[in-house]
């Protein structure tokens, strides 16, 4: 056992450091999404033997807080619904939980924002090399989840969001992510409303996003407004878990 975790240690060492220099050039050559296909397993076989399913992710102080929160990926849905929603102040916009549930959500922000909140200073992780530390607050994706009960046989948590992936706005290609259940039910997962003490803006998710804190970035959506748990990922999107993952990214962004 000694020898096993000495290589996975060294396993994860080597894809961390990969992982945070240079990525901007790595992430587009196909043999290193190819090698990150072939270590998945590997690195969330580790996670769950060393980290365990309740190991927190660091916490920072509000000295650590970075003066701008760098904004990533979609800035601004940009959709026709999305506008009337920002207008009105997101009072209609709503998170249901369904699928494997015996008491389907929906959630509107006055509710979310109604539930015991938890605050948080965390390091957000960019597969592109890039880190930036934040305070997020919301309630924990747990509680809401608890509330909704799911079945014995959920075991995933997917994610659908209100930011379109192609200019024309495809329906079939709106950004969505998943997680596994466990990994949703984590009490550094929450439903983030607040960075930095302030109401979220549109550039980092406004009204509500995900933040998976043991996650790298793209596992943490913004826009959210669907969260609908399943047993399986076959035929959902692409089928590889994920609108990135559709692209070939690694499913596991663990870290």
């Amino acid at each position: 056992m000694t020898d096993r975790r000495n290589f996975l240690g060294r396993a994860i060492a080597g894809l961390s450091t990969a992982m945070l220099a240079g990525c901007y050039d790595l992430d587009e050559k196909p043999w290193f999404t190819g090698a990150l296909g072939k270590v998945e397993n590997l690195t969330r076989e580790a996670q769950h033997l060393f980290a365990g399913p309740d190991t927190l992710a660091p916490e920072f102080t509000k000295a650590d807080i970075a003066p701008v929160f760098r904004a990533n990926g979609s800035l601004d849905p940009g959709t026709p619904e999305y506008k009337v929603h920002q207008a009105n102040g997101f009072r209609d916009w709503r998170v249901t939980v369904s699928g494997l549930v015996d008491h389907p959500l929906s959630l509107s922000m006055d509710q979310i924002r109604a539930m015991p909140q938890r605050t948080q200073i965390t390091r957000h992780d960019c597969v592109e090399g890039w880190s930036c530390i934040g305070e997020w607050s919301g309630p924990q994706l747990a509680l809401v989840l608890a509330a909704a009960a799911p079945r014995a046989k959920a075991k995933y948590a997917v994610f659908y969001c209100a930011d379109p992936m192609t200019a024309e706005g495809d329906p079939d290609h709106y950004y969505y992510e998943s997680l596994e259940l466990s990994e949703a039910m984590h009490p550094q997962t929450i439903l983030a409303h607040r960075l930095n003490g302030q109401i979220l803006d549109v550039p980092h998710g406004a009204p509500v996003r995900l933040r998976a804190e043991r996650q790298l970035g793209y596992k943490q959506p913004k826009y959210l407004q669907r969260i609908v748990l399943t047993g399986t990922l076959d035929g959902i999107g692409g089928g590889k878990g994920g609108y990135w993952e559709d692209q070939g990214y690694t499913w596991y962004g663990g870290i």
